[in-house]
């Protein structure tokens, strides 16, 4: 019997405390759903690799005091390592997704397992699509992708939802599955961005709250933007961006740098595979 966890995700970038993963035992580009899967299906992915990089991951954000829960992987969910699409966490919510495709709907059963198993109380909650990965969090501020995953009937829910946060919807480009491939939030005053992969005038609103970072078409590709805050300053970014890690760097952030190159070529990178349960102190 496990002990209640605690809830609390106010931002995106607080000490992380505890956050849901799974192993990429069953990972495969099965049915394209995103540039990069397109670009990379012939080679497939190699499991071996995969999992040692996921691995090293866990085992890296244990050192820095993060307790790491995992998700059993299920051989016929070839997606489950993407924990941070099926909930989210908002203050001291926990709300399971409302998954867009068939394909991934399952996910959400295993998830509310082991969150009944733990003791960390959720609700389910009919938002009309939306997926984890296109929200992000910063004190009272709610920012929402609009995208083929999560629609604008979500957005309003979600206000109604959460009446004392400011829900900003943000519409992404076509070939953007998820916001967090466009756009991460670092701290209080600073963001990743890639403009291209939204609307103009919702880049300009971004601008207003944050000192943005451009992440670059190449380095989009390779998720420059999909980076994971771990807290105190530290990040852990794709070796392969360069040029976005330099810029963390000159921005006084602790790059943390993790071969990740097997598991991005499924369109997901760090922050898509780590669902915070708990940031703070």
């Amino acid at each position: 019997m496990y002990l209640a966890s605690k809830i609390n995700c106010n931002n995106e970038y607080d000490q992380l405390k505890q956050v849901i993963v799974t192993r990429p035992t069953y990972m495969r580009i099965d049915q394209v759903i995103n540039e990069t899967q397109k670009y990379y299906k012939d080679k497939n992915i190699d499991i071996d690799k995969a999992l040692a990089q996921h691995q090293n991951f866990a085992k890296v954000m244990i050192k820095l005091g993060v307790d790491v829960i995992e998700i059993e992987p299920r051989s016929f969910l070839n997606e489950q390592v993407f924990t941070r699409d099926i909930g989210v966490t908002i203050g001291n919510q926990v709300l399971i997704a409302e998954m867009a495709t068939e394909q991934r709907q399952q996910e959400t059963k295993y998830l509310k397992q082991l969150l009944a198993e733990r003791g960390i109380p959720f609700k389910e909650i009919n938002l009309g699509s939306i997926e984890g990965g296109d929200i992000l969090v910063d004190r009272e501020t709610i920012w929402v992708g609009i995208s083929e995953r999560t629609s604008n009937e979500a957005v309003r829910a979600l206000q109604q939802l959460f009446p004392n946060y400011q829900v900003e919807p943000i519409h992404l480009t076509d070939g953007i599955l998820h916001l967090d491939c466009t756009f991460n939030i670092l701290n209080p005053n600073l963001a990743l961005v890639y403009p291209s992969g939204m609307d103009k005038q919702d880049y300009q609103k971004i601008k207003t709250h944050y000192q943005c970072i451009i992440v670059d078409e190449a380095e989009q590709f390779t998720l420059g933007t999909n980076v994971l805050s771990v807290g105190g300053d530290k990040v852990i970014s794709l070796p392969e961006n360069r040029k976005t890690n330099r810029k963390l760097i000159e921005a006084d952030l602790e790059v943390i740098e993790l071969p990740f190159n097997e598991i991005i070529k499924s369109g997901g990178s760090f922050r898509c595979c780590t669902l915070p349960i708990y940031r703070g102190n």
